[in-house]
């Protein structure tokens, strides 16, 4: 292990790795990555694979949107050779109150202003775009055809690479144990395998960025929740948009490769690091899922796993500067949709700690918002 670096980072999941690419990119010198398992072992690589643009704040639109328009050419832009298998089949985001009505209507005017092309659609135009949906109790929907789903491990593995041909230092299997703060300045990050001086720390540790905080003296307002998935049997293609709802509190998608990826969440769960899957899951999935979609009772469940969302108060994530600590820098609090957003984060963290006009302004991402009462509420998560 190197015994300094110019910035390191903690964390090598998809926003790790993104904003690593992007700090060699912009010539930060030298770069090291932490990973305590393999890259993408945290939630990136537990994730729903779900990218959509579909939001009801101007700040997540801009974010999704600018990632879209990155993962459309990522290959070249990052100049590696592969497939992401980014495919833009659609979002279906299914309404079943008036409420949501009224805010999903919300949502696609303030979509529409930034060039977003998600539109409604009737009960009966939403059965035509997934034939197989049930419309009993619907009232309608919103769709999106530019959103779409694409494969974590390779978006990941893509950046590493870009990353690593740029002089990245990568270290996984790698724990970090402690951060020393001196004089209210980053000094040092205590791994398990040695120290690396260093006067400049992102965190990116997902549902451990609460954790990575406490070690700078940071409370972040950002706590682990857990959330299962499972992959059915792959079968000939039947659905192309991911289906969404928040009234059921599901989503579920039939991959390029036939299987079905569905899952849910457990707000109600004590927070936990917990990532243990159960039974109780696969009945309420099963419950949920079949009355919605009928006729995926009949697949075969695979496999099931669960992973963290590293939640924040109003659903939107923590990106910049400590006010507290100089050089000390998070990039955490997705509350689900880290991985879709990862191309952009990576962009504006790599311009925030060079000190660069950032391409969006992230000043309402700042972590002091909290202190301020001034948060951004995002409606829109399952």
């Amino acid at each position: 292990m190197i015994k300094q670096a110019d910035i390191v980072v903690i964390g090598g999941g998809v926003v790790g790795c993104s904003i690593a690419y992007n700090l060699a990119k912009a010539g930060a010198g030298q770069i090291a990555v932490i990973e305590r398992g393999y890259l993408a072992n945290g939630a990136t690589g537990r994730c729903g694979a779900g990218v959509r643009m579909q939001w009801g704040t101007e700040t997540n639109c801009l974010l999704s949107r600018e990632s879209v328009r990155l993962l459309e050419n990522l290959p070249e832009i990052l100049e590696v050779d592969g497939d992401i298998e980014f495919e833009q089949g659609g979002y279906l985001l299914l309404a079943y109150t008036e409420k949501m009505v009224e805010q999903f209507k919300k949502n696609l005017a303030l979509q529409n202003s930034l060039d977003i092309p998600a539109y409604w659609v009737t009960p009966e135009q939403a059965k035509e775009i997934v034939p197989h949906l049930n419309t009993e109790d619907l009232l309608g929907a919103t769709f999106c055809p530019k959103d779409g789903h694409a494969n974590p491990f390779k978006v990941t593995s893509m950046y590493a690479k870009a990353a690593a041909r740029l002089g990245v230092k990568f270290y996984t299997y790698t724990e970090v144990t402690g951060l020393t703060v001196t004089g209210g300045k980053i000094t040092d990050v205590i791994t398990d395998k040695g120290t690396i001086t260093t006067n400049t720390v992102v965190n990116a540790a997902g549902g451990y960025a609460k954790a990575v905080g406490q070690m700078a003296g940071v409370q972040l307002p950002i706590f682990p929740e857990r959330h299962e998935i499972l992959v059915t049997e792959p079968v000939e293609p039947m659905q192309t948009p991911m289906v969404m709802c928040f009234y059921h509190n599901l989503y579920c998608q039939q991959t390029p490769h036939g299987s079905f990826i569905m899952g849910i969440g457990h707000p109600d769960e004590p927070e936990t690091f917990n990532i243990e899957s159960s039974w109780q899951f696969l009945t309420e999935m099963a419950k949920r899922i079949t009355k919605i979609l009928p006729p995926l009772a009949n697949l075969n469940v695979i496999r099931q796993w669960a992973g963290l969302y590293d939640m924040c108060p109003d659903r939107t994530p923590i990106l910049g500067e400590d006010p507290t600590i100089k050089g000390f820098y998070t990039a955490a609090g997705f509350s689900g949709h880290g991985f879709m957003i990862s191309p952009i984060v990576g962009q504006l963290m790599a311009q925030t700690v060079m000190g660069m006009p950032t391409a969006i302004p992230i000043n309402m991402f700042s972590a002091d918002r909290f202190v301020r009462g001034q948060l951004f509420v995002e409606p829109s998560v399952v």
